[in-house]
């Protein structure tokens, strides 16, 4: 990334279990100098509802930006409108399948796409399990094409005492993948009594 490239990054949101992760983030990315630009799937409305206390109205106004599903035309649908990347989180199966195969039916898997054409980062916070094998070569194809899949897998090296902790980690490592220090992770480190045993 370049000193010229903006502080922009889009976060989109879909209606896989998990939204608070992508509400997270923005909560997160409030605080910094990262313009933010969201874009949400009704679905993800719905699960907002299912999961959390939110509204829509209030996810929305967390973002710098936000853009209708539908508004193919929206700025992030452009190559030309520069952005550090995109970060999905959660990201459903239909969303990555959608992308995988190139299907732009909505400005999620349009800016997705742009952000792959372009070379920028694409990281997908995915969030189903089991999986399948048509989802596995999905993943492997978008690997291919050079996004991101992250998986959301809580991490308990960090000695997580609340749910509120393993959100926060996950996040902050998903944004590590931008090269964003928010704070939120708990960084390895060796014991050197442990190692001596």
């Amino acid at each position: 990334m370049t000193k010229t490239t903006p502080q922009r990054l889009i976060v989109g949101i879909t209606g896989a279990s998990g939204v608070v992760y992508g509400v997270r983030t923005l909560e997160i990315l409030k605080g910094t100098s990262v313009e933010t630009h969201l874009v949400m799937t009704k679905a993800a409305e719905m699960t907002l509802a299912y999961e959390t206390d939110y509204k829509p109205k209030d996810v929305r106004a967390l973002a710098d930006v936000h853009h209708g599903i539908a508004n193919i035309g929206a700025s992030i649908s452009s190559g030309s409108f520069r952005t550090m990347g995109m970060l999905i989180v959660p990201c459903s199966v239909r969303t990555l399948g959608e992308i995988a195969t190139g299907v732009t039916s909505s400005l999620m898997s349009r800016a997705a796409d742009v952000v792959l054409k372009e070379r920028r980062r694409l990281v997908l916070g995915f969030r189903e399990t089991p999986l399948h094998g048509g989802h596995l070569r999905s993943m492997a194809q978008l690997s291919d094409m050079g996004a991101i899949i992250a998986p959301i897998v809580p991490a308990f090296y960090s000695r997580p005492r609340t749910v509120d902790d393993i959100i926060n980690h996950t996040v902050g490592r998903l944004l590590d993948l931008f090269e964003l220090e928010v704070g939120t992770v708990k960084r390895w480190k060796s014991d050197a009594a442990v190692e001596r045993e």
